[in-house]
């Protein structure tokens, strides 16, 4: 299952979602070239020559693409009065935003952007109520969906096709299949944590009613 587009909030007013769709990385040679850690799924689309892509932070942006080539795997920019390695350091971990129509959705089936899946509902494929999804956390080696319990607790769960059965966006709920200890065996050490705390506070009260006796 394809990883999704980080997510930022549009606080500009306007009917449109920010996708961060990628980080800039090292200079690359002497005349403004970069390097780019690509989170989009459509790189084709968001980072090819000619995009506007506001920045993070703003006071370096927005930024033209003004050429883009793959090296080693990697994807390489150049923007559009960058002309050295001075100028090209200095945008060094800027993050690069495309504004994106919330209700466009993305090309393969199972994709999907952060903004679809936020405050979806989790629940096991018996109905079973596990929470909310609050945040995606992207990690290198997969995404992780950070479910905020009916407690108030938080559980991770990796965004992965053998644990995420269902993405239903009409009925705003994600249906898991969890393997064993990945959501009962918090739940269960949480429970024996609390009886020992109970336990031992109870065996305090106890002998301190003995003393005074």
């Amino acid at each position: 299952m394809p990883a999704p587009a980080r997510r930022r909030l549009d606080t500009r007013g306007t009917n449109t979602v920010e996708l961060v769709v990628a980080r800039i990385g090292r200079a690359h040679g002497i005349k403004g070239e970069v390097t780019v850690e690509v989170r989009t799924d459509e790189p084709e689309l968001r980072l090819s020559p000619g995009a506007v892509l506001r920045t993070d932070p703003a006071s370096v942006g927005p930024l033209t693409i003004e050429t883009g080539r793959v090296h080693s795997g990697r994807l390489m920019l150049r923007f559009a009065g960058v002309k050295d390695r001075t100028a090209a350091e200095a945008l060094r971990n800027t993050l690069l935003i495309a504004d994106v129509d919330p209700t466009e959705l993305p090309e393969e089936e199972d994709e999907y952007y952060d903004h679809q899946l936020m405050d979806l509902d989790v629940v096991l494929e018996d109905g079973t109520e596990i929470g909310r999804i609050t945040e995606i956390s992207h990690l290198p080696s997969q995404d992780l969906f950070i479910v905020e319990r009916p407690d108030g607790s938080e559980v991770m769960i990796p965004f992965v096709e053998e644990i995420v059965a269902e993405i239903d966006l009409e009925e705003q709920r994600c249906v898991i299949t969890p393997p064993p200890g990945l959501i009962d065996d918090r739940a269960e050490v949480a429970s024996a944590r609390d009886a020992e705390a109970e336990a031992e506070a109870a065996g305090s009260e106890a002998a301190r009613t003995g003393d005074d006796a």
